[in-house]
């Protein structure tokens, strides 16, 4: 007969935290938000540590190359998601590698043949104002000038004017050359009141902008997450468990720092395959998680198969729609819990730590706290992401109202049957996921600051100062449905 599991399969919103003692030293200043990404043994430190507990969804309506350098800046990790061509992902990866802090690759070129009007039109289209004047008009061809605002007059001078007889010549330039420290190219900078200094190769070619305005952005992004040795930003990659043999050397040829199969139920031989195929051709070199789960014996299987983290979540995220179509799933708290006491136990076993990631089922910002208390190392977030200037989908108005398109990797618009692999045609039988909107939110890094405050303010009230700490000291309680009602406003009129 069946197995039938007597605990109830409960949600984030279904508890609450029990205050600690905030000591003197429970300050959201002392607070310190690192975590692990990836395995590692007992007296090791692991090959990737967050500086904030989050990572972006594997999906189309999130994880593109800007959103990623976005994220990474801030502290997190994004994704690029799996589901489109193999070179289209890895350029994504390749772009967010090839950023560097402060060093810009330049998006606005064109050639001394090009005309004012050319320049005007360029600036209008980008919205900006310098521009890299190359032998070829492209990113990287050999830098013959610059034109900024301030080398032409659009009301006086003629639109058929040649961009070489206005633009500033490269004899005029003030240049830096590759392999310069952001430090230096500042200094340089600094020292001839530049307010941009192009960076070269030994062949004059153009590599990079640096730009005065830049110079507080940096200093506003003390958490970035970077490679220790070349300074690049770090990402990740989504794969499949169908093309993976094709899909993985180039992600890895195009720098990602860490894989995860992206799976709605990652208890399967196809991804055990996958992940065992991975560490064999890399010789364990290569980072790769998996999962999703929502057990002790998934995690264990993923485990074993050489997971570096593994996901906890079916069926909890907004756009999913797996439990409501296939009846699979599991409250994604009480999947926490169990699959974190599943981790600390193969913990104490074997010596090495597997982290696990809680994807889905946050609805308010103190769920996040909740899902950390519990046991989640980190947390992948898709509607989070999804509703700021650096995803990747459009802004429309609505009504009244500004929204950002947000789609499932389950929908028929997302075509990634490879996902819901299940050995049998390269179709997609049914949606396990909706095409919907988010509300439209602005600029990620204003929101991120928010939502790391109250979870700061949140382990203060708990009495820690780390995650570590969180997972050890939390006391947490089963709330009733009016409990629930009595957190809110109520009994009172609320001011319009």
């Amino acid at each position: 007969m069946a197995i039938y599991l007597n605990d109830v399969s409960r949600t984030f919103g279904e508890y609450l935290l029990i205050p600690g003692l905030t000591t003197k030293q429970c300050v959201p200043q002392n607070v310190d938000l690192k975590t692990p990404l990836v395995r590692f043994k007992t007296g090791e430190t692991p090959a990737i540590m967050l500086n904030i507990p989050f990572v972006s969804a594997i999906m189309q309506a999130v994880s593109d190359a800007g959103l990623a350098i976005a994220l990474a800046r801030s502290g997190g990790l994004a994704f690029i998601f799996g589901s489109q061509p193999v070179e289209a992902q890895a350029e994504m990866v390749r772009k967010v590698k090839k950023f560097k802090a402060g060093f810009v690759t330049s998006d606005s070129n064109l050639t001394p043949e090009h005309t004012l009007a050319d320049v005007v039109a360029l600036a209008r289209a980008t919205g900006h104002t310098t521009i890299g004047i190359t032998d070829d008009g492209s990113p990287n061809g050999k830098l013959l000038g610059l034109v900024t605002s301030r080398d032409y007059r659009v009301e006086k001078d003629s639109p058929d004017c040649k961009v070489k007889e206005f633009m500033t010549p490269f004899a005029k330039l003030t240049v830096g050359e590759i392999g310069m420290s952001l430090t230096e190219a500042n200094q340089v900078i600094w020292d001839h009141k530049l307010n941009t200094l192009p960076i070269i190769d030994k062949d004059q070619n153009l590599v990079y902008f640096v730009f005065r305005k830049d110079y507080d952005s940096h200093k506003n992004n003390p958490d970035e997450l970077l490679n220790a040795n070349n300074k690049t930003l770090l990402v990740g990659a989504g794969i499949n468990t169908r093309d993976y043999e094709l899909r993985v050397p180039a992600l890895v040829d195009a720098g990602a720092d860490v894989l995860c199969v992206d799976s709605s139920d990652g208890f399967s031989e196809w991804q055990s395959s996958t992940i065992r195929w991975i560490k064999q051709r890399y010789g364990g070199q290569v980072l790769v998680g998996g999962g999703n789960i929502v057990d002790p014996e998934g995690f264990r299987y993923l485990v074993e198969a050489g997971a570096d983290f593994v996901k906890v979540g079916i069926g909890g995220g907004s756009i999913c729609i797996t439990r409501e179509q296939k009846g699979i799933g599991r409250g994604q708290a009480t999947a926490i819990i169990d699959v974190a006491a599943a981790r600390d136990a193969y913990f104490k076993e074997s010596g090495v730590y597997v982290p696990i990631c809680s994807d889905g089922g946050l609805v308010h910002d103190y769920h996040m706290v909740l899902a950390l208390a519990m046991g989640a190392d980190f947390l992948m977030m898709g509607r989070y992401f999804a509703r700021f200037d650096e995803s990747p989908t459009k802004k429309l108005k609505i009504g009244n109202n500004y929204v950002k398109e947000y789609w499932g990797e389950g929908s028929n618009r997302a075509q990634n049957w490879q996902r819901y692999d299940m050995g049998g045609t390269e179709t997609l039988k049914f949606e396990e996921g909706v095409d919907s909107y988010v509300h439209y939110a602005g600029k990620m890094k204003d929101n991120l600051n928010v939502t790391l405050g109250k979870i700061k303010a949140t382990m203060c009230s708990c009495g820690a100062i780390t995650i570590a700490e969180l997972q050890k000291n939390a006391k947490i309680t089963i709330v009733s449905s009016t409990s629930i009602v009595e957190g809110g406003a109520h009994d009172v009129m609320l001011k319009e």
